[in-house]
């Protein structure tokens, strides 16, 4: 009786310790599956963030494409489309570029930490040179038109203008009304504001290259007359100037001078920043009564 006691007592004690076995066993493989479901959770959390931080150095890439400030930057120079037009841009004795646009062109470049490059252009392919990025602006006495509005990326309008006609100053007494230019024949630049008021007037014109060709028209008698931007009369025709036998007098609109990027461009914002506080300071009406443009001086808002 005392053995089959004992014996039953040792195989209750085997069978404890076989169940106590298995529990063990059982809580080792339920404690290994959390932690290989914690790495896997660890390895799928990286991936994730791996991915976001793929997409956001592809946001940042795709946005500094996008950008021509870091476009131009990053080649270094600011590449401006210009023609021969005084006092906005025109080169001195020395084959420097210079003039109210040249000069405020120049420091717009410093701010943004560039060098400046002038290239003389067709007023006529303006457009086409700036999207193709032959060019990265077109600062050159632009004339605000919807066409140029609705190509460019402008920037705010900084002075005022007109178009105005040149005629030999010994007839101008002649011609002191739209009615009486119908039996002329006139000069104009080629794509710009002048050429525009000759069309809408009806009046018989031929396209040159440059306002500046406009005006040897006209002191070469190939043409009766010319219409080019009051600013640039003030400064090139007339007495003390290299025309001293023409004038200008009828003034035909009134317009306004802007700079134009390419299409979306953050450039125009950058220029409307320094545009005001370039005229806070006083700069721009310092560099324009070197140029005599003072009066032209459209006031910049604050920011």
């Amino acid at each position: 009786m005392k053995k089959f006691i004992a014996l039953t007592l040792a195989l209750t004690l085997s069978m404890s310790l076989m169940a106590c076995g298995n529990s063990g066993n059982s809580d080792a493989n339920d404690s290994s599956s959390a932690v290989s479901d914690v790495n896997t959770l660890d390895i799928n959390t990286d991936a994730v963030t791996d991915s976001n931080a793929g997409d956001d150095t592809q946001a940042d890439a795709t946005s500094a494409q996008d950008s021509d400030l870091a476009y131009v930057q990053d080649k270094g120079t600011l590449v401006v489309g210009i023609t021969d037009f005084e006092p906005m841009d025109y080169k001195n004795a020395d084959g420097d570029w210079i003039g109210f646009d040249a000069d405020m062109a120049k420091s717009f470049a410093e701010t943004i930490g560039v060098e400046v490059e002038f290239v003389e252009i067709d007023w006529d392919n303006k457009i086409m040179e700036l999207d193709g990025k032959t060019i990265d602006c077109v600062w050159n006495g632009m004339t605000l038109t919807p066409e140029v509005t609705s190509a460019m990326e402008c920037s705010n309008a900084y002075c005022n203008n007109a178009q105005v006609v040149i005629v030999p100053a010994d007839v101008a007494d002649q011609y002191q009304d739209v009615e009486s230019l119908s039996e002329l024949t006139f000069a104009v630049e080629a794509g710009s504001a002048g050429e525009e008021q000759a069309n809408e007037l009806g009046l018989n014109c031929t396209p040159v290259k440059a306002q500046a060709d406009a005006l040897m028209e006209v002191a070469a008698g190939t043409s009766d007359a010319a219409i080019i931007d009051s600013l640039m009369a003030a400064a090139m025709v007339g007495e003390g100037t290299g025309y001293a036998n023409l004038t200008y007098t009828i003034g035909l609109n009134d317009e306004e001078y802007g700079v134009g990027f390419r299409k979306g461009s953050d450039l125009a914002e950058a220029l409307n920043d320094f545009l005001v506080t370039r005229y806070a300071d006083g700069s721009i009406l310092h560099c324009a009564e070197t140029y005599g443009v003072q009066a032209a001086i459209i006031e910049q808002g604050e920011k």
